[in-house]
């Protein structure tokens, strides 16, 4: 997973092997994390975590077609 950006939103881009996304990540500090959510990101390529506001997108976006 890399990191982008440099504001106080975060933005993560995510690829298909660290699928099912949820937030936090293991990369991040879990000291003061807020409760595990998992995020629907398949469909549209992109999801907000509710909690903290970090922007998640999956590298190549969505994918296209199938079940």
């Amino acid at each position: 997973m890399a990191k982008n950006g440099a504001s106080s939103m975060r933005h993560i881009e995510v690829t298909p092997g660290d699928l099912p996304l949820h937030c936090p990540t293991p990369a991040m500090m879990l000291w003061n994390a807020h409760p595990r959510v998992f995020l629907p990101i398949e469909k549209t390529g992109t999801a907000l975590c509710p909690y903290c506001g970090t922007q998640f997108t999956l590298k190549d976006g969505p994918p296209a077609g199938g079940h």
